[in-house]
């Protein structure tokens, strides 16, 4: 980024705009720039003016007005920060908005170099192509270490080396400098060292407080899932696709995986499963929640999704019902401007064009709702539906929630229970299982056969309810999509509807 920005100043740029929480740290980068072109720098803010950051004097010029007059005062080939500055230009000012543009002619004449930072991008479309936009990476591993070093320091410990170093810094990547400070210290204090388990847990609230991205906790492992044996086998082909061992023998990053079918068949739990096979945190994304208000926010969510996911990578990043999020990218513009077309763009041009060992996993219910850009080859390593269970499976399913609400599979005829409960979810022989204990609870005795039964009775299965709509989905998928389960003919329950 340092290099990116001295090529800029050099190249006679005049206006730069850069998007950061970090002022502290651009601030520092812009000091060591200025002090290797030999140039001053001067920073502004509403409640200081324009000071000179290497000896303190003063300008004035607290209105933002005042500040790009005071700007053109000042002497040729100098940087100025201007702190918070997009905050003036949300409102769309057509004064202030005329006197940048104004000012960015004379400073370009005179060497001067405007820098505007803010945590997200706020430019009216009179600046957009007046300001260069860069976006202010999240610190490295080496700069996370750094800061680790003075908290040992300060707290007078043993600097952390080898494996329980690297811990550390995968739990803190993400986080800015001072998250991750932060971090450490409250670790130093809890556990008397600096902690990876809390750094993690720190990581996890800082990254959820933006409402977009969660760092899920995982304890699913496919031994959770009953059936899809195709699916669950390509998850652990892939397994250690992010190793070293991989990029030397030549592999790619894998790019994704999209899971479609009937709802309540293991979709969720399976993208939560793949980040327990891929050994990597989990991150998930709200897509409805990119969507702000405010002019640039939509589209600033989107870069700082995609910013803390490179910075954890490697990292599994979990889009639940994408076609809910997207909902809005086949508009035409007419209701919200377009931003939901361009938030859509963006995202699956990263998801084409990314380096980064971010794996992405996305589960849809409707297909239909899909555009048909998403669903294209090179978007995704492949593309999975998930049918009813058939009769092994459901089997499989029944022995698994027995023994997840604590009892013994082994006590009950599972085979019985699979052939009662043809056509249900997975979802739907969960709850059966609980509506069984119920009632089993409200008499006083352990759930029995007659119990599992009854409530297999009482339920009526969403192959019934949405028959048509699932007969649809099951013939769309013909040819499209790889089956998540081999032997889709062997029952009825697996047949393809023609």
């Amino acid at each position: 980024m340092r290099k990116r920005i001295t090529n800029y100043i050099r190249s006679g740029h005049a206006g730069l705009y850069i998007v950061s929480p970090e002022e502290a740290r651009v601030e520092s980068e812009l000091k060591t720039v200025a002090k290797s072109l030999k140039r001053p720098l001067w920073a502004w803010s509403a409640t200081t003016g324009l000071v000179d950051t290497q000896d303190g004097s003063s300008k004035g010029g607290n209105d933002p007005l005042e500040a790009m007059t005071a700007i053109g005062a000042l002497p040729d080939d100098t940087l100025v920060l201007l702190r918070d500055f997009h905050l003036f230009l949300q409102d769309g000012n057509p004064v202030l908005i005329r006197t940048i543009k104004d000012e960015l002619v004379r400073a370009k004449s005179k060497g001067i170099v405007l820098v505007v930072l803010g945590c997200r991008q706020v430019l009216p479309p009179e600046l957009e192509r007046e300001f260069i936009l860069l976006d202010f990476m999240l610190p490295n591993k080496e700069q996370l270490g750094t800061v680790l070093d003075n908290i040992c320091d300060s707290a007078k410990q043993a600097k952390p080396t080898g494996d329980a170093r690297d811990r550390i810094l995968d739990a803190a990547t993400g986080m800015t400098c001072l998250e991750a400070e932060n971090a450490y210290a409250l670790s130093v204090i809890e556990s008397k060292k600096v902690d990876p388990d809390v750094v993690a847990r720190e990581k996890a609230a800082t990254v959820k407080k933006n409402g977009i991205l969660e760092v899920v906790t995982v304890r699913e492992t496919l031994d959770d899932i009953g059936g899809l044996d195709v699916l669950k086998g390509w998850l652990l082909k892939r397994r250690d696709a992010f190793s070293q061992r991989a990029r030397e023998y030549g592999l790619p990053n894998p790019k994704g995986l999209l899971i479609v079918g009937i709802p309540g068949t293991g979709k969720s739990l399976t993208a939560k499963a793949t980040a327990s096979v891929f050994g990597r945190p989990l991150l998930k994304l709200d897509a409805g929640k990119l969507y702000g208000s405010l002019v640039g926010q939509s589209e600033s969510n989107l870069r700082s999704v995609i910013q803390t996911a490179e910075a954890i990578a490697p990292c599994v990043l979990w889009l639940d019902e994408i076609e809910k999020g997207l909902a809005g990218s086949k508009s035409s513009g007419s209701t919200d401007g377009g931003t939901s077309s361009r938030v859509f763009g963006s995202f699956i041009s990263w998801m084409q064009e990314k380096t980064a060992p971010v794996f992405v996993v996305a589960t849809a219910n409707d297909v239909t709702q899909l555009p048909p850009e998403l669903l294209r080859k090179g978007r995704w390593d492949d593309l999975m539906f998930v049918d009813l269970p058939n009769d092994q499976e459901r089997e499989a399913i029944w022995k698994i929630q027995i023994q997840r609400h604590g009892r013994d599979w082994s006590h009950y005829d599972t085979l019985a229970l699979a052939k009662a409960s043809a056509g249900f979810t997975g979802a739907e022989i969960e709850q059966a299982m609980i509506d069984a204990m119920y009632a089993a609870f409200a008499g006083g005795r352990e759930p029995g056969m007659p119990d599992l039964l009854w409530a297999v009775g009482e339920t009526v299965p969403l192959s019934k309810l949405m028959a048509e709509q699932i007969a649809g989905l099951k013939k769309w998928a013909v040819g499209r999509c790889r089956m998540a389960t081999s032997s889709v003919e062997k029952t009825k329950g697996r047949k393809i509807a023609a």
